[in-house]
Formats: structure tokens, C-alpha cells, sequence
């Protein structure tokens, strides 16, 4: 019985040392907020931050409660976050899906890669914001151009670290499973893949982010509804307070988005060695 209650000791140890850190880093996080905002609404209240340029927090939160409550000057706020999450899924599942098959095939088959690499290259080289521009020309002000360019953001990030990630495969691995006598596809499935899940799902975290500014970028070139067209309008009427309150929006769009991508990256790679240690970081 005495043993027991030592060797429960540790674990109960461990747990509250865990909760104890999670306190402080909540209350941390909750303070270093705190500052930033109350120093710059003290700033500019007091005029030391041009409030004209750079607004200040309870302008914006007046902000988004007038856009949640009366609308914007492009129609209610509900449509205008739901156009470009719209355009931002579709590009973002378009381009990793195209970026992980692709990497995939040109990191198994080295013929392919020494053919394409080069165009591929160039293709990486081109600022691709740029392409925005085009695609308003040739696909006009709807959908298209935003998904267009949102997903050529995507996926040259995904296509990089799928490519990467074939060529990282251990090859003790592939030469064990061979040896095993395992199939081309059981070799996909059981080896390669689960391989290369690291490093896909960590170029999906930065591709969402990829997918919004490609949304949101296409909306400023050259639309009428979204979260880049209210960012447009507050910018053409020097709305400093509006800027910052679709700035926040998207932020919390990421947010949830990098957190629903991290629940799928501890489902796929739950075999991962620190996976326990990332969860508590």
C-alpha cells in the first residue's frame, strides 16, 4: 500500500507541476495583452500615437460591434467573413492536395524531379502576389481569381516539404519492409507516407495562413464583398479603427484554423515520439 501511494507520488507531482504552468502562462499571456493594448490606448488617448493613423482599441472594438450589429458598407459582416473563408478553403485544399500529390510522385520518381525541378524552380522564383493581378484580368472579380491565387500560394509551400519529406525517408525503413517482402502500395501506405506526414501536416500550419492572404490580397486587388474589400474601404476612408478590427478578424480565422489543423496532426502522427511532449507545450 505504501508503495503504491510512492509510486502515485511522482505522477500526482507532474500534474500539478503541469496545471501550475498552464496558470502562469495564461495569466502571462492575459497580462502581456493587457499591456500592449492599455499602453497603446493610453498612448493614444494622450496623443503620444496618432490615433488618425494608428487607431486605438476601443476604436476598433466600437468597430466591430457596429459592423456585427448594423453591417458594413458592403452588406452584413456574417457575408463578408464567409466569402473569403470560402475562398480560402477551396484554395487551400486545392493547392495541398496538389502539392502533396505532386511532391509526392517527383520525390519517388527521380527522372520526373530532374525534368521538372528546374520549372518548378522558376515557378518558386516569381513573386506570386503578383499573379493576383492576372487573375483579376483573365478570371474576372468572382470566386476564381481568389481561389486562384490562394492556392498558388498554398501550393508551392506543401508541394517543398512533401518533396522534402519523401527524400527524408529513413532508408533502413525502405530496405527492412523490402526485405519484409511488402508491395510497392504497402510501401506507400505503411512506410513512405506515415514518413513524410511530419513534415506535410507542418507545411499545412503556414499554407492556411498562405490560402488568407491569397484571399484577402485577391479581394483588395479587385472585388466586391470579403474581408480585403473592408479593408480596402477603411484604408480609402483613412479608417485606421477598421483596418485593425478585419485585421483581428483574420486573426481569429488562423487561430481557429491552426488549432483544428494541430487536432489533425495529433490524430495522424499520435505515434510520434514527442507528440506528448508538443501537447504540453
Amino acid at each position: 500500500m505504501n508503495a503504491a501511494k510512492l509510486n502515485d507520488k511522482p505522477v500526482t507531482t507532474a500534474a500539478q507541476a503541469a496545471v501550475k504552468r498552464s496558470r502562469i502562462v495564461n495569466i502571462s499571456r492575459v497580462a502581456f495583452a493587457v499591456v500592449i493594448l492599455g499602453g497603446w490606448e493610453l498612448g493614444a488617448r494622450t496623443e503620444l500615437i496618432d490615433s488618425f493613423f494608428f487607431g486605438l482599441p476601443t476604436g476598433i472594438a466600437k468597430q466591430l460591434v457596429t459592423w456585427a450589429l448594423e453591417g458594413t458598407a458592403r452588406g452584413p459582416l456574417w457575408r463578408m467573413v464567409w466569402i473569403t473563408l470560402e475562398e480560402t478553403l477551396l484554395g487551400f485544399f486545392i493547392g495541398a492536395i496538389g502539392g502533396i500529390v505532386l511532391g509526392v510522385i517527383l520525390g519517388r520518381n527521380k527522372l520526373l524531379a530532374d525534368i521538372f525541378g528546374p520549372y518548378i524552380q522558376i515557378a518558386n522564383s516569381i513573386p506570386r502576389v503578383v499573379l493576383g493581378s492576372i487573375f483579376i484580368i483573365s478570371l474576372g472579380l468572382g470566386l476564381g481569381s481568389k481561389v486562384a491565387l490562394a492556392t498558388v500560394l498554398v501550393f508551392f509551400s506543401v508541394f517543398a516539404n512533401a518533396f522534402q519529406g519523401v527524400r527524408e525517408v529513413d532508408q533502413n525503413l525502405v530496405s527492412n519492409a523490402r526485405i519484409l517482402g511488402a508491395t510497392p502500395a504497402q510501401m506507400f501506405r505503411e512506410v513512405i507516407l506515415p514518413s513524410a506526414l511530419t513534415w506535410i501536416i507542418a507545411s499545412l500550419h503556414i499554407s492556411f495562413g498562405f490560402a488568407l492572404v491569397g484571399a484577402v490580397v485577391g479581394e483588395f486587388l479587385g472585388s466586391l464583398e470579403g474581408i480585403g474589400t473592408l479593408i480596402a474601404t477603411a484604408q480609402g476612408s483613412f479608417n485606421a479603427n477598421g483596418v485593425f478590427a478585419a485585421m483581428i478578424i483574420l486573426a481569429v480565422v488562423a487561430l481557429i484554423a491552426d488549432g483544428l489543423i494541430t487536432r489533425l496532426e495529433h490524430r495522424l502522427i499520435a505515434w510520434r515520439p514527442n507528440m506528448h511532449l508538443d501537447q504540453s507545450i
